[in-house]
């Protein structure tokens, strides 16, 4: 049989061991409560030599305050003494006098000579002040969370709601804590990124809300996609609101085009209708000439109101796309709707007007009628500019180019006086013209650039101006 002897530990041996603990040990007699001995640690946290701590008594060595009276002590162990075990919060007081509360544990053990009490404590004041701190912090975080404006919601891979804020739910319902939030959110998707989206608690009216998302991790506790959310409703109505009024002010521009067309169209209309009026009343006056006269009258005043009725449908035409919103469009379409206008206009003036446009299309999206407008503005106004020429330079050249930095550019070129040196060009203040109003470029300029493109003049070379805009190109595919 093998001799266990050699891995006995001696008493001498328990007593080092108790000694070397970092946790205070205090030991009573289980009959008087008397101390009986004491380890290192205890003795060094409460300032007290072994021989100095055996007569002490409870007042001698515990705060001043009735929860660490002496009959609340011997009840504390004497609890221990019947029970087995017993805990406490105890405050003792050190011999410089320092309160160190402590947690406390009583254990009774039978020792062959007799029961004593085995009091084992460590020093909590760090402990408690911590958890007081951090009761504070949660307390104000608390307050925090619950005056916040926005609300605060996380959810797990299901879109399952893990935690809500006070604040979320003021927003949308206090059932939205373990809810899924799909069914919050109206006609879109659970947000997983930053941006404008609708939400409503089941049966509620949908409001807008800003909503930003990231994801957590906080130990395993707590983690998930994060949203913070707070509610934008009113800036939106704001929002579209003005947009509705930009609108109105656009119809409004329409109109005034329609306006300005229309009149340009009668002027232009009546000479021909003259004309036919004119060749008819003559071929009547022919009657009895034969018939070649009066078949050459009809036939003119025939080609004649043939000319009106082109001029009538090309206005029908214009007027019917006056309500169209943004689309894609070309460039060079649009020039070649403008351009029946435009050649009218020169003829009125004697000058000629050259259309140099790629072959290939220029795709932007725009209002067609009032990119339109702004090529002919620009056109008028060169024609305009070159009536007071000799008969030889009267000439005015459009032209569409693909520019630089994925642009479509319209230039409009004349030979006239060249490009005004007035800064006040597009504000509406400057005007060369007799009659003019000085608004025209000022509302090609706000149009132009509200299409996110830009209007400019520079030279002609040898002589006049170059009025150009270019616009955005569209991007490629469906």
């Amino acid at each position: 049989m093998r001799d266990t002897t050699a891995n006995r530990l001696a008493p001498s041996d328990f007593r080092t061991l108790m000694q070397g603990l970092k946790y205070c040990v205090l030991l009573h007699d289980a009959r008087t409560y008397d101390i009986l001995w004491a380890n290192r640690a205890a003795c060094e946290l409460l300032g007290w030599t072994i021989d100095e701590l055996r007569p002490l008594k409870a007042p001698d060595m515990s705060k001043n305050a009735l929860q660490y009276s002496r009959e609340l002590g011997h009840r504390w162990l004497g609890h221990a003494v019947e029970h087995g075990m017993s805990a406490t919060e105890w405050c003792y007081r050190s011999k410089s006098g320092e309160e160190i509360l402590t947690e406390a544990i009583a254990i009774r053990v039978a020792l062959p000579t007799r029961a004593v009490v085995l009091v084992q404590f460590r020093d909590i004041a760090e402990e408690k002040a911590v958890r007081r701190d951090l009761f504070r912090t949660e307390s104000r975080l608390r307050a925090f969370l619950s005056g916040l404006a926005e609300g605060i919601v996380v959810l797990d891979d299901a879109n399952r709601v893990v935690f809500a804020s006070e604040s979320a739910a003021r927003l949308l319902g206090g059932g939205i804590h373990g809810a899924d939030f799909t069914g919050y959110c109206c006609g879109g998707p659970v947000p997983d990124r930053e941006g404008r989206y609708r939400f409503a608690a089941p049966g509620g009216e949908p409001r807008w809300y800003a909503a930003t998302c990231q994801y957590i991790e906080i130990e395993s506790d707590l983690q998930g996609r994060m949203l913070l959310f707070y509610d934008i409703t009113d800036r939106v109505r704001t929002e579209e609101e003005h947009r509705r009024d930009t609108q109105r002010l656009n119809h409004l521009a329409r109109n005034n085009a329609m306006g300005d067309m229309a009149m340009a169209i009668a002027h232009e209309v009546s000479q021909p209708l003259a004309a036919a009026y004119n060749f008819v009343e003559g071929a009547r006056g022919r009657l009895g000439s034969g018939d070649q006269a009066v078949a050459w009258g009809l036939d003119n005043a025939a080609r004649q109101i043939e000319r009106a009725r082109r001029i009538l449908a090309s206005l029908r035409g214009y007027v019917g796309r006056l309500e169209q919103s943004e689309q894609l469009t070309d460039l060079n379409a649009i020039v070649r709707d403008c351009a029946y206008f435009i050649e009218l206009r020169a003829q009125e003036h004697a000058v000629a007007v050259e259309f140099d446009l790629t072959a290939e299309p220029l795709p932007v999206r725009c209002e067609n009628v009032l990119i339109g407008q702004v090529v002919m503005n620009l056109a008028f106004n060169a024609v305009d500019e070159m009536a007071g020429r000799p008969q030889e330079e009267r000439t005015v050249r459009v032209t569409t180019r693909r520019g630089t930095e994925g642009t479509a550019v319209l230039a409009v070129r004349d030979r006239g006086n060249g490009p005004p040196r007035e800064d006040s060009l597009f504000d509406g203040v400057f005007t060369s013209k007799e009659n003019g109003s000085g608004i025209g470029l000022a509302l090609s300029h706000r149009i132009i650039t509200r299409h996110g493109g830009r209007i400019d003049v520079e030279a002609n070379q040898p002589r006049g101006a170059v009025f150009r805009f270019a616009l955005p190109l569209a991007p490629a595919g469906p």
